[in-house]
């Protein structure tokens, strides 16, 4: 049974403000009936612990560790170093107690994620990915990769690196959302990657082809302008995706993502509302 949860992420302007800290995120996502929390952002040994006996007391499941990563780095000690880094925060998710993990791959700015940059960074990323599951497999943790940002982004590249790979334990965080980054149909895509998907991220976005202000706006690789939307209140056929996630057969973790302008706690209440109707049984 898929269950349905919060990325702390969603809380990250209350937090900025000093308005939350992530105990509070935790409680928050308890008490709104959310089924898990995902935390985003690197945790050491003590705030991890913290989280952990907070969750406890919640009766909430920690999901997942998403943590930032690049594997484009400028030389090989560069490399070197964020692998080892990565592989320390496997430690930390073992600690955690989750069985999911998700680092990024590689970022590189809109301009430069070409597919001739691909496929020169691709060994790098197959390998670097490689060792890092290698590593997280001795806890039981499958590893992931998002289609996130620019470049290790669209729903091809990342299935091909899920195969190069070649991990049972190394697969893909899908959001249904990020796909627009890249101007991919959102549908199409989840077809595509929902059979190696290890975590979902319901995600929405308002989706304009020309805005008066694109300040704040996310401003994709084939000039449309996308923001975040409360889950369900936007413009992506969420309907549809949760069909499709639903035919297939996904039995594990989804969290709502939420990065919208609107005020975060109640957006984060309403998401919750719009999802658990989307998958409800009949």
């Amino acid at each position: 049974m898929i269950k349905i949860g919060l990325n702390s992420y969603s809380l990250s302007k209350a937090v900025a403000a000093g308005e939350m800290d992530i105990f509070d995120v935790i409680r928050f996502a308890a008490e709104q009936g959310a089924e898990h929390l995902e935390h985003s952002g690197n945790l050491n040994c003590e705030m991890a612990d913290k989280i952990v006996k907070t969750a406890a007391e919640c009766n909430i499941k920690l999901s997942s560790y998403t943590i930032a990563a690049n594997f484009v780095q400028p030389d090989t000690a560069a490399l070197n170093a964020e692998i080892e880094r990565v592989k320390k925060e496997v430690e930390i998710a073992a600690r955690l107690g989750v069985t999911r993990m998700r680092h990024d791959c590689g970022w590189r700015p809109a301009p430069e994620c070409s597919y001739a940059n691909f496929e020169k960074d691709f060994p790098i990323f197959v390998d670097a990915c490689g060792q890092i599951a290698d590593k997280a497999k001795t806890y039981g943790i499958v590893t992931s990769v998002e289609n996130h940002g620019f470049y290790v982004q669209g729903s091809e590249r990342v299935q091909r690196l899920i195969l190069a790979v070649n991990r049972d334990n190394f697969r893909t965080t899908l959001d249904v959302g990020n796909f627009l980054c890249v101007d991919e149909d959102p549908e199409c895509a989840v077809m595509n990657n929902i059979p190696f998907a290890s975590m979902i991220h319901f995600k929405d976005f308002h989706i304009r082809r020309k805005v008066a202000n694109p300040e704040k706006y996310i401003h994709t690789l084939h000039d449309r302008y996308i923001r975040g939307a409360v889950t369900g209140d936007g413009d992506v056929n969420l309907e549809a995706i949760a069909a499709i996630i639903k035919k297939s057969g996904y039995d594990g973790f989804l969290s709502i993502e939420f990065e919208g302008w609107e005020e975060c706690k109640s957006s984060c209440i309403r998401a919750l509302q719009n999802v658990k109707a989307l998958f409800a049984e009949n």
